[in-house]
């Protein structure tokens, strides 16, 4: 497998998701495209030509968090699922705490960093825009 990577899609959000998610792991967008930016765009309005058509962000080495819009007018109705969670396997429990704060701004805190009968320090919750992450360390994973 060349890379692990996780596909979002939001209803003319994914810009704004895009944004701060780069603002939590830093670096650059990979790829940015807007809708404006394919050979036909006839029959789009200025607002669905700014939609984003694709973004991929990469999180980690090797670990890449791509999106796009996908509005209702294109008969889509993304929303957030309670089946599908972004698992990172951190590198020590202080960077577990790090993202942790970070990434959970205004979302739902299922469970606050801790240590785990499984021998993890593990993190689960919901971030402000509807995506379920699992942040978990073990000295096993070092």
């Amino acid at each position: 497998m060349k890379r692990f990577s996780v596909y979002l899609n939001f209803d003319k959000k994914t810009e704004e998701v895009f944004q701060f998610y780069r603002s939590v792991f830093g670096g650059d967008f990979l790829t940015f495209n807007r809708f404006r930016e394919n050979p036909d765009t006839s029959g789009l309005s200025e607002t669905l030509k700014d939609c984003v058509l694709h973004v991929a962000l990469e999180i980690a080495p090797g670990y890449v968090l791509m999106g796009s819009d996908a509005p209702s007018e294109f008969n889509f109705d993304p929303f957030p699922g309670n089946n599908s969670y972004i698992m990172l396997e951190m590198d020590s429990e202080a960077e577990t705490d790090t993202f942790f704060h970070k990434l959970s701004v205004d979302g739902k805190i299922e469970m606050a960093p801790q240590k785990t009968f499984w021998g993890a320090y593990f993190a689960s919750f919901t971030d402000q825009y509807g995506v379920k992450w699992m942040l978990s360390y073990s000295e096993s994973q070092a």
